[in-house]
């Protein structure tokens, strides 16, 4: 071979290799993320996708990660309105007067509503709209205007309402003569809200929006949004039982993603969270969005009832047939003499606190409204009414509920031991009034009052 040859030979296979070399160094570099359109959908769904890209790419990554964006449903299948709706967004109309977008113009104007309701859902989910719809959960603002001296007296005000109560329980919408949320009713996701199309509740509450997980309403953070504190401290509860410290050892492992009605103990999950046990399927025992269900004692109550005997919420259940669906539950796991012994013991716990703490000091409270040494036009202004309140709402609940989710602390520590203290509190305080003979002292003006006590019409119709 001369030498024009072989340089010729070398220039070709150091080029192949560049070639080779370019190519494979190609295949490695990752491809752009993007989203693209390619199955059919309306062109007014198109024009929400790609505006809401530029316009909150949060939201609309959070909807491509989606389950619904895997089966093509669009921001319109969920956010479309009918002419006449009373929550058709006016503002969202200005967006097709824009001139620095394609996607802002007259040809993709629809009526649209900003709040997604549970009616809204129904359309995909109907099963799970009816039983979310009978629940506490969607009907919990009717509850606590039955119930709650807060909102009855007038004892907390309209700011403190709704940066508080209504963030979990849930604000009745409503818009303002220019057509927009009225901002102390919006934002808000409240298990119990009341939305202008009639329907209670909101299924981000859960299923947080855009991207409508069913792996997040699985984990017990998604109830500790709301079930946490002094009063209701579930999510504390659960993380001290041995059902919480498995999903802190465990919950890695978990297949949080199974597809609805199939999530398994033993197979998908070790340890149960919330969910598991108050709506996930389990053996024969159907999946439920009414958290009402698989309860025999209503341990949130005053005096601890049946929950078909709470008045202001009775539920049309039988409490054996339910209780049985929890033991169910947890027969998947545990043996049929640990899961009767453990319910044994909460009915004891629940008769030690009836008896001992709450019927005794409900009787004194009485007898001190008779005599007149308190006044029951309002409720908190006196020192023994919140001791009262107390009892049941804080320590009460904390011994009731930490015996019933096997959280010892919670049942001794923060309940039991925490009753013994407020009990003798209130009784020598009530001993000393009645040797008095002069009325308790009262907190006037009590410090940030004034909200409206009007029972909502939406609810409870005109007064």
């Amino acid at each position: 071979m001369n030498k024009k040859c072989f340089i010729a030979v070398m220039l070709t296979v150091a080029a192949f290799a560049v070639s080779s070399f370019a190519s494979a160094a190609q295949q490695n570099l990752p491809k752009p993320k993007e989203f693209r359109i390619e199955r059919g959908m309306p062109p007014q769904a198109v024009a929400c996708i790609e505006c809401h890209k530029t316009e909150s790419p949060g939201l609309f990554t959070d909807w491509a990660m989606s389950r619904h964006a895997s089966a093509n449903v669009t921001c319109l299948d969920c956010h479309q309105a009918q002419t006449g709706d009373k929550d058709i967004s006016q503002e969202h109309f200005k967006q097709y007067e824009r001139s620095d977008t394609k996607w802002g113009t007259g040809e993709y104007k629809i009526a649209v509503a900003g709040v997604v309701t549970p009616k809204d859902c129904s359309r995909c989910h109907p099963d799970e709209a009816m039983q979310y719809s009978r629940s506490k959960h969607a009907n919990t603002m009717e509850i606590i205007w039955k119930i709650d001296p807060w909102l009855n007296h007038g004892m907390n005000n309209a700011v403190e309402r709704s940066t508080g109560c209504y963030t979990c329980h849930g604000t009745i919408l409503r818009q303002n003569e220019d057509g927009k949320l009225d901002p102390l009713t919006w934002p808000n996701v409240g298990v119990g809200r009341v939305n202008l199309d009639g329907s209670l509740g909101s299924c981000t509450s859960c299923h947080t929006r855009h991207r409508f997980s069913v792996m997040e309403a699985r984990k017990p953070e998604a109830c500790g949004q709301c079930h946490l504190g002094p009063d209701h401290p579930q999510i504390e509860i659960y993380m001290e039982s041995k059902h919480g410290d498995l999903y802190t050892a465990f919950g890695d492992e978990y297949n949080w993603d199974s597809a609805p009605g199939t999530w398994t103990p033993g197979v998908d999950y070790r340890g149960p969270t919330c969910a598991s046990c108050h709506m996930s399927g389990s053996g024969s025992v159907m999946t439920t969005h009414d958290v009402t269900e698989r309860l025999s004692w209503e341990l949130q109550a005053p005096l601890t009832i049946r929950p078909q005997d709470f008045p202001a919420f009775p539920a049309k259940t039988d409490w054996k047939v339910e209780r049985g669906k929890m033991q169910d539950i947890c027969n998947q796991c545990h043996s049929k003499t640990w899961t009767e012994s453990h319910y044994a013991r909460m009915d004891q716990a629940v008769a030690n606190y009836n008896e001992i703490y709450f019927k005794p000091a409900k009787a004194m409270l009485d007898k001190l409204y008779e005599a007149n040494l308190l006044d029951k036009s309002r409720f908190f202004d006196e020192e023994l009414e919140v001791q009262y309140y107390e009892l049941w709402h804080h320590e009460g609940r904390r011994a009731r509920m930490g015996t019933a989710m096997m959280a010892p602390d919670y049942a001794w520590w923060h309940g039991f031991y925490e009753c013994k203290h407020r009990y003798n509190t209130f009784m020598e305080l009530a001993a000393q009034l009645i040797k008095s003979g002069k009325p308790a002292h009262k907190a006037d003006p009590y410090p940030g009052s004034g909200g409206d006590t009007t029972r909502p019409p939406q609810l409870f119709g005109k007064q």
